[in-house]
């Protein structure tokens, strides 16, 4: 990360609550956690809207470096 923000939010308790218990962590460990997944998604979205128009030539043996017996 290149820093911290300090920010205020108004989060419905009970969806703060069941996330922080599904995580198992803080509260800001859990908010970050899901802001990765929001960023994470919109990656998603791109790569799948890319689907059909990249052509890729890829050995998949060579790539994965395994040796051919």
């Amino acid at each position: 990360m290149n820093g911290t923000r300090r920010v205020t939010a108004n989060l419905p308790v009970e969806l703060l609550e069941q996330a922080t218990r599904a995580s198992g962590k803080g509260i800001t460990e859990t908010l970050v956690a899901g802001l990765a997944l929001v960023k994470r998604s919109a990656a998603v979205r791109k790569a799948k809207a890319l689907r059909g128009r990249i052509r890729l030539d890829v050995d998949l043996e060579v790539s994965r470096e395994r040796s051919r017996r």
